[in-house]
């Protein structure tokens, strides 16, 4: 059995287990049928970036089945927290009424949040985001997202102190859009590596792989430590037709990877080695954030010590946990998974 060595070089004692930086999303989730997406010209399964207007068209047209707090690594930092982990959070929303409602859902969550709100006309001129998320009858989701304040978080943005308190820096691929976040990223990466800590990624979607591809990839070969994608992603990041083909690339250019495949489990890959994780069976409700609640029981494990066997068990516990109701929050407290 492998075991988890990664943090055994950091003397000092962290804060934070987790620092979660990412787009500051509230999410709306909706079921539709298939022939909705259809008519939308939606691609089932995909994510849309779209402007205020068509959120609001969009928003018209639906029943919204329920509202909570989102954003990839925010939800893993939710997750996380629910785990036993102790957790950070870094995105950008408006000092506006959802924002605000953002970061108490955070606070109720236990997931530190000292991002500071844009305020006055910037505020006004870019609201907190949202994502509405459109389910289908197999659980399948299709994401439509108005990046509204997000897009404003740059290097600023990344609080030093709270990057060198954290064991890892987790970062989601879906904010590394505009040059200041590519930039926030590497400055991230920096910080926590001066100081002896690990850097995570996670692709998010093969959507933003296609447009940054090089800049992923870069990324990935000189600032990332582990890296967390799905298979649709991999195949993506890589240009690869078959996942064997995807996982040699990927063991050839990281220490550390750790590969989702849906109902087939996932993969853990660190110094070319390969370990086969099951997946959990549940009845599957919603996969949203099913990603997001995988890195968060990996990484909660991981940064507990964990041999990355049951690290990679742990994080198929909480993804089946996430994807058997609607929302990418978990209905139940699990730590108790965790051994805690």
């Amino acid at each position: 059995m492998e075991k988890n060595t990664e943090n055994s070089g950091q003397a000092t004692e962290c804060r934070f287990d987790i620092l979660g930086i990412g787009n500051a999303i509230v999410d709306i989730l909706a079921p539709v049928e298939p022939s909705f997406l259809k008519a939308n010209d939606m691609v089932p399964g995909g994510m849309m970036l779209i402007d205020a207007p068509r959120a609001e068209e969009l928003s018209r047209a639906i029943r919204r089945e329920k509202e909570m707090g989102g954003g990839s690594a925010a939800n893993t930092c939710v997750v996380a927290s629910n785990m036993g982990a102790r957790v950070a959070y870094l995105g950008k929303v408006a000092d506006d009424a959802t924002g605000r409602a953002f970061a108490a859902d955070m606070q109720a969550a236990g997931v530190y949040f000292p991002s500071q709100p844009l305020k006055g006309k910037d505020a006004a001129q870019q609201p907190t985001a949202s994502c509405l998320i459109l389910v289908t009858p197999d659980g399948q989701r299709t994401m439509n997202t108005y990046l509204g304040a997000c897009v404003a978080f740059g290097p600023d943005d990344v609080l030093p102190d709270v990057v060198t308190a954290s064991k890892v820096t987790y970062m989601e691929g879906y904010l590394f859009d505009r040059p200041e976040a590519q930039a926030a990223f590497r400055r991230a990466a920096e910080i926590a590596h001066s100081a002896g800590r690990r850097v995570a990624l996670s692709l998010s979607d093969a959507f933003c792989v296609d447009r940054h591809r090089d800049a992923f990839l870069d990324l990935v070969r000189g600032h990332v430590d582990i890296l967390f994608a799905n298979e649709m992603e991999i195949l993506s990041l890589y240009q690869a037709r078959e996942f064997d083909e995807a996982l040699r690339h990927v063991s050839a250019d990281t220490h550390f990877a750790v590969l989702t495949r849906s109902e087939k489990g996932s993969v853990i890959v660190q110094d070319q080695q390969q370990i086969a994780i099951d997946s959990v069976r549940t009845q599957v409700v919603d996969t949203t954030g099913a990603g997001d609640a995988y890195a968060a029981g990996f990484l909660a494990g991981w940064t507990s010590g964990r041999e990355l066997a049951e690290c990679g068990r742990l994080g198929s516990v909480a993804a089946s946990e996430v994807i058997s109701h609607y929302g990418a929050r978990p209905l139940i407290n699990m730590r108790q998974d965790m051994g805690f």
